[in-house]
């Protein structure tokens, strides 16, 4: 029997096979797993804190059942880590501030749950930026992650410490939590495919919110077919979270894409999004040329595929960045009202209660975060919350519409670059919030109108740095996408 290792070029899928075939254990790759996070990520900074315990329980079950010769459920074995701000039962779940210290989650996230159904190791709860609010992944009162791909650039954010623990080969999988491009941007800056779903085909329940309209637990994987295996995983209705989507597809991806493997796309149409092709609109200027070279690469490759192109306008994408950035914050000022110091994590004792809650929160929020509550108080204050919050609102609801009224015309799906520029290193932009937040101006608009979208590999630029392409879809589409990916994917 030969011992596998964490390896990036042994994807989610075929270290699932090896254990089903008897090839490995899981025992084996978790221990592999543990065993590069102890000795490399000191590196990188990916991981908070290890499940040791509860990833090899979980390996010694699939293991017996593999004995017996059963069918193993899908990904059982296989080790993946998860965001620190999804609650894993009698672990601390710090959102990577300072406010959480010597907090211990009382139970498991449903995605967790899921997971641990289908015997799913999790090894490990991962960096991010501080309570998910970042897009390098700096904001950590932790430290800064750092990019496997080059450490001294930026993995992105937030969720970067999930991307760069499968970036640097210790897990096939892992799980971060996309609000406004979180998991999409670190998959493009760090080479990898990452997967927003419809908002509402996969619970919230105990992922800490930031902004409880925009999140959604997403995956990050080295292939198309471990994204669709994943979701697989983690999708489904939950009584526990009432933004469920009662009519979230039961569909085996992977059966689909196995049916679809070699197949051209002469019946698909592709609309590529003018206001984010780096020649119009808020973009203008702000894509980066290797960027938009590999862009125009892309849409080649789709026609050598048979895809139809077509040049669409969503004119609404220009408010996506100011709109976010109010409704957003703005519910994030509601969700961390929560956080006073006296319920629960660190408290800053004062004199008495009043002053025992600023010295808390001025002591254990990050100025990121800090940032954002007084943004978010400011918008939703008596005065401007119809000129601010009331607006972003309708905003919203008019780029949803030209999405919808987009998809509905005979669009596939719709492609742009995942990122406007490649990865930026360390220190770069942390005194320009506002560089920062233009960092996520094509991931943005698919979190507004809830619609899938997924980030995958297209390229490098001259430094040797990854560069994403984006596919969104509308509601539910997730198998077109899957289908577009996986036929990119094979031919590029």
């Amino acid at each position: 029997m030969s011992t596998a290792t964490a390896n990036p070029l042994l994807s989610a899928t075929q270290l699932s096979e090896k254990i089903q075939q008897g090839e490995t254990t899981a025992t084996q790759l978790t221990q592999a797993a543990l065993a590069a996070i102890k000795e490399k990520d000191g590196e990188y900074n990916s991981v908070l804190a290890t499940t040791e315990d509860l990833a090899l329980k979980t390996a010694d079950a699939v293991d017996a059942k593999a004995k017996t010769g059963d069918t193993l459920p899908l990904l059982a074995g296989v080790p993946i880590a998860v965001k620190d701000n999804i609650n894993v039962a009698g672990y601390a779940t710090t959102c990577a501030s300072k406010i959480l210290e010597g907090f211990a989650s009382p139970y498991n996230a449903t995605v967790v749950d899921k997971l641990l159904a289908n015997h799913m190791p999790i090894v490990g709860k991962t960096n991010l930026d501080e309570f998910a609010m970042g897009s390098s992944n700096e904001n950590s009162a932790y430290g800064p992650v750092k990019n496997p791909v080059n450490p001294e650039y930026v993995p992105g954010g937030s969720s970067g410490g999930s991307a760069a623990t499968v970036a640097a080969g210790f897990v096939a999988a892992s799980l971060g939590s996309d609000t406004g491009g979180s998991v999409r941007q670190p998959a493009s800056l760090c080479g990898l495919v990452g997967l927003k779903p419809t908002y509402g085909t996969v619970s919230r329940y105990g992922l800490v919110a930031f902004g409880s309209s925009l999140d959604q637990v997403s995956p990050f994987t080295t292939t198309v077919k471990d994204a669709a295996a994943v979701y697989q995983v983690i999708r489904g209705v939950d009584a526990n979270d009432a933004t469920m989507r009662p009519d979230t597809p039961t569909t085996d991806y992977l059966a689909e894409l196995a049916a679809m493997a070699g197949k051209d796309l002469s019946d698909v149409t592709i609309g590529v999004l003018q206001e984010l092709d780096g020649e119009h609109g808020q973009s203008k200027g702000a894509i980066a040329p290797d960027v938009q070279s590999a862009m125009t690469r892309a849409i080649e490759t789709f026609k050598s595929l048979g895809a139809t192109i077509k040049t669409v306008s969503i004119p609404s994408v220009a408010y996506a960045v100011p709109a976010y950035y109010i409704l957003a914050t703005a519910e994030a000022s509601s969700n961390l009202g929560r956080y006073d110091g006296i319920r629960y994590g660190a408290r800053k004792q004062a004199d008495t209660l009043h002053p025992t809650y600023k010295k808390t929160r001025s002591e254990g929020f990050g100025a990121e975060v800090k940032r954002r509550i007084m943004l978010g108080t400011f918008c939703l204050s008596a005065g401007y919350y119809d000129a601010f919050y009331g607006k972003a609102q309708q905003a919203r609801r008019l780029m949803t519409k030209e999405f919808v009224d987009t998809f509905g015309g005979g669009v596939d799906a719709i492609i742009c670059p995942t990122s406007p520029t490649t990865a930026f290193k360390l220190g770069e932009k942390c005194d320009d919030p506002v560089a920062m937040y233009l960092s996520d101006i094509a991931t943005i608009p698919a979190n507004l109108a809830g619609i899938p979208a997924m980030s995958i590999p297209n390229g490098t630029d001259a430094n040797g740095l990854p560069i994403g392409l984006q596919l969104l879809g509308t509601h539910l589409s997730e198998s077109t996408l899957f289908r577009i990916a996986q036929a990119y994917e094979q031919a590029d």
